[in-house]
């Protein structure tokens, strides 16, 4: 059977008579009747039950109807595909990102792709919270966290790059308060907590979560400490003015450790929990702009350039607990 055929069998099932199915294709009806007698030999399979009103499929004609759409499809994306590489990216791309990612590292990557591509318009749009992205029309998110798991058989999923979250404080807080030697002793220090919005009702914030460089088991902390906020720049702030121990990812406090502003405490230990992922609704054929799209990101934030060698306070500062 080559393409013709398949396209036939699959418009007969369709429209339910010969006469309609050949109308479709474009065909006479004595034609198509022909076709299909000759398509029935070569196999030796009756695909059509024919009456006086309507031609049903046989279980061997459903077989070859079901296995037709399919092959019908993979013809039509390889068409498709090959058009678009003929031809130079265009249209538009809807995003969603979080806040401080977005405009940080996101922004600069996506002007990028759009120099690159002229064509192609991009509409990015920050947002503390993930959007439902079939139901509201976007392409994809730049997200930190992995999709909701009543979500995940819906969206697809790729990692972009590994982040993590350190421990850090201003030198002026350490001098004053010490520095931590195990993740026990951040019980005795203030420390800043960042109360993200639409987390999880019975979600502690001031449960950390952390992990050795070792691969040791992880230990929770509880912390506590005069100031909290829901905006994760208004705690770096705080913290940079000295009045506690952060949490913060690595790609939004890079300037900081390296200037010195900041420094890391505890180097040994840190929340892996927040890596980038691309996420977007599942599609049978996604654009080539978005594929090129997601290629551009996973190439940019591979290398994590917001990754610095951990710096922690050089000098000692009051009392050391021992290990």
């Amino acid at each position: 059977m080559d393409r013709p055929d398949l396209e036939l069998v699959q418009a007969i099932r369709q429209h339910g008579t010969l006469t309609a199915a050949a109308r479709a294709l474009g065909m006479a009806a004595p034609a198509a009747t022909k076709r299909l007698a000759s398509i029935e030999a070569a196999l030796g399979l009756r695909l059509f039950q024919r009456t006086t009103r309507r031609v049903s499929p046989t279980a061997e004609g459903e077989a070859v109807c079901e296995r037709a759409t399919a092959l019908l499809q993979g013809f039509e994306a390889l068409e498709s595909e090959l058009r678009e590489r003929r031809a130079e990216p265009s249209g538009p791309i809807r995003l969603a990102a979080t806040f401080g990612f977005g405009r940080h590292w996101v922004g600069p990557a996506l002007a990028a792709f759009q120099q690159r591509y002229p064509a192609v318009s991009v509409q990015l749009q920050l947002t503390e919270q993930l959007p439902d992205l079939a139901v509201e029309g976007f392409d994809g998110a730049i997200w930190l966290w992995h999709a909701p798991a009543q979500r995940a058989s819906e969206w697809v999923s790729r990692p972009l790059a590994r982040n993590q979250r350190v421990l850090v404080a201003a030198p002026s807080h350490l001098k004053q308060h010490g520095e931590p030697r195990t993740p026990q002793d951040l019980t005795q220090h203030p420390c800043l907590v960042v109360r993200e919005n639409g987390g999880l009702a019975d979600r502690r914030f001031d449960h950390w979560r952390l992990h050795p460089v070792d691969g040791s088991p992880a230990l929770h902390v509880q912390v506590s400490g005069p100031l909290s906020s829901n905006s994760g720049e208004m705690v770096r702030d705080w913290c940079l003015q000295g009045h506690g121990i952060m949490l913060r990812s690595l790609w939004d406090i890079a300037p900081q450790l390296a200037s010195g502003a900041l420094v890391q405490v505890l180097p040994g230990w840190s929340m892996p929990d927040a890596d980038i992922h691309w996420l977007a609704p599942y599609r049978a054929q996604v654009p080539r702009r978005i594929r090129l799209l997601v290629d551009h990101l996973a190439a940019q934030f591979r290398a994590e350039p917001w990754k610095l060698t951990p710096v922690s306070a050089a000098a000692p500062r009051g009392s050391r607990q021992k290990r």
